[in-house]
């Protein structure tokens, strides 16, 4: 009897699980996710020489991007991660220019790795994990900035984000290639043409086209992919263009894109270092708002709702053709909506403050009636399906790296502590989010058990410039525990995080 209702517990849970598009309840090791300490460090060399990893767990080896003096991808055994040493390296001269990304599903490596040319087409070549040997190549859209397969291996999508060449008189279009693992990696590659005639209304909400040629599907530029757990949905993170495309996989559609909108930094706990020649670290309400422009993206699904976690970089655009970015103290401000002008306009309060010029003069008499910077200084949660935004962690990053004294007031002027790399995992019965804070040099961890309701649990700091955060579950590690990997692209160290056993 005790064994049928187990078994009918069993099936209602699956049942539940397949209806919220959630994968059946696992157990992972329950941990003090506060205790994470360095383990160990690994330098693969200098500058650009620790970028993005991704691990594969038949062979317990880390595959790393290394865009040092060489551009090659590392292979280390990480069998024993307090002992971590590179077992070997695959060049990439005989594919293309840099390698941007990778991800690792059943043996097999995706590389996306940008043309010598980056205005031309990219592309993602697939290695055996084990023997390293080619398994195929697949041309892709212009500059593959990021790669990832979905949870069931079956699709590797890429955000080809078809950058503009430097006096902007090329400019690809930008791009989603889909890649059928289990169809002789068949791909299709999606533009934004569909959404042309939509422009103005997606302006009105907070999305930004805004290159000198006009034309919006050469304009967007595709950032990072996450795929919701039933492999059926790919979020799309679209940088510059402070948005998020929303991907139908089966059908090979871009079924919306959502505007995200502006963040007000005159509310109290929005509060911002503007400055970076105040001679301190003070977070002060202004006149101004923040773009989101979201970098990495990380998907969970609750009760049927897709939760979409974004790290709030941001980034300009800064060409010898096309340049959008200027000091406050530059510009001339509307004298109505900003009557201590002159004021605001010192080093001490905006004037400092980089911001867009292609926003603010909404009246088109050459003056700003609003003042527009990069990025959010945060991370945020967002609806999946209405686009609505549920969370943002407003000015605790900037404020707990004050607290712990690693705050780059150098910084202040740009984007703060810069969130960058964003991912998520289970820790016991709870789900954690890692977000990695490029210019503080740290990682913060988050309880996101209840999306609606995160609770910081801790700061650690990292290596020089973090850039790629990879989360490696207990159930998946080499050592039976959650490890936490950090890539830091300014020195060249990858380090190795584990957590105490509750």
């Amino acid at each position: 009897m005790k064994k049928l209702v187990f078994s009918l517990l069993c099936l209602i849970s699956l049942a539940a699980c397949k209806k919220n598009n959630e994968s059946p309840a696992e157990v992972f090791a329950n941990e003090d996710p506060t205790t994470y300490q360095e383990i160990a460090t690994l330098n693969l060399g200098g500058l650009g020489s620790a970028e993005i990893t991704a691990y594969d767990e038949q062979t317990k080896r880390l595959f790393a991007v290394n865009n040092g003096s060489v551009n090659k991808i590392d292979v280390i055994d990480l069998s024993n991660p307090a002992t971590p040493r590179v077992i070997h390296s695959i060049p990439m001269a005989q594919y293309g220019g840099f390698v941007n990304s990778v991800d690792v599903s059943n043996g097999r490596l995706a590389a996306a790795i940008e043309n010598t040319n980056k205005q031309a087409p990219g592309e993602v070549v697939i290695f055996n994990t084990a023997t390293y040997a080619v398994i195929t190549e697949v041309v892709v859209g212009a500059l593959p900035d990021m790669v990832t397969y979905s949870p069931d291996g079956n699709l590797i999508i890429t955000a080809n984000e078809g950058e503009p060449n430097d006096n902007y008189s090329v400019d690809p279009e930008g791009s989603i290639s889909i890649i059928e693992v289990n169809n002789n990696y068949r791909v299709t590659t999606l533009n934004f043409a569909a959404f042309t005639a939509r422009v103005n209304t997606l302006r009105s909400q907070g999305f930004r086209v805004f290159a000198p040629h006009g034309d919006m599907v050469r304009d967007i530029e595709p950032e990072y992919v996450s795929v919701s757990p039933d492999s059926k949905t790919a979020y799309v993170t679209l940088q510059e263009n402070n948005g998020i495309a929303v991907v139908d996989l089966a059908t090979k559609t871009i079924l919306r894109i959502m505007p995200l909108g502006f963040k007000n930094y005159n509310f109290a706990n929005n509060a911002i270092d503007a400055s970076d020649r105040d001679n301190t670290v003070a977070f002060t309400t202004r006149p101004a708002f923040g773009m989101y422009q979201p970098d990495a993206i990380a998907t969970m699904v609750l009760n049927g709702v897709p939760y979409l976690f974004t790290a709030n970089e941001g980034d300009g655009r800064e060409y010898a053709g096309f340049n959008e970015m200027r000091r406050v103290s530059q510009l001339t401000l509307d004298p109505t909506n900003f009557p201590t002008a002159a004021t605001l306009r010192t080093d001490a309060q905006l004037g400092r403050l980089n911001v867009t010029n292609t926003l603010g003069d909404t009246d088109g008499d050459g003056d700003f009636d609003a003042l527009y910077s990069l990025g959010a200084r945060s991370f945020s949660i967002w609806n999946g399906n209405s686009g609505d935004l549920l969370f943002d962690s407003r000015n605790e990053l900037d404020t707990r790296a004050r607290q712990l004294m690693i705050y780059d007031d150098a910084r202040s002027d740009d984007k703060g502590v810069e969130p960058e790399a964003i991912t998520l995992g289970k820790i016991g019965t709870n789900t954690f989010a890692f977000i990695g804070l490029e210019r503080a040099d740290a990682f913060a961890i988050y309880n996101v058990t209840d999306p609606l309701n995160p609770v910081f649990v801790r700061m650690f700091g990292t290596g020089d410039a973090p850039e790629g955060l990879l989360f490696i579950d207990s159930k998946r590690s080499p050592i039976g525990q959650s490890l936490v990997i950090v890539a830091s692209e300014n020195d060249g160290n990858i380090k190795i995080y584990r957590a105490n056993k509750l």
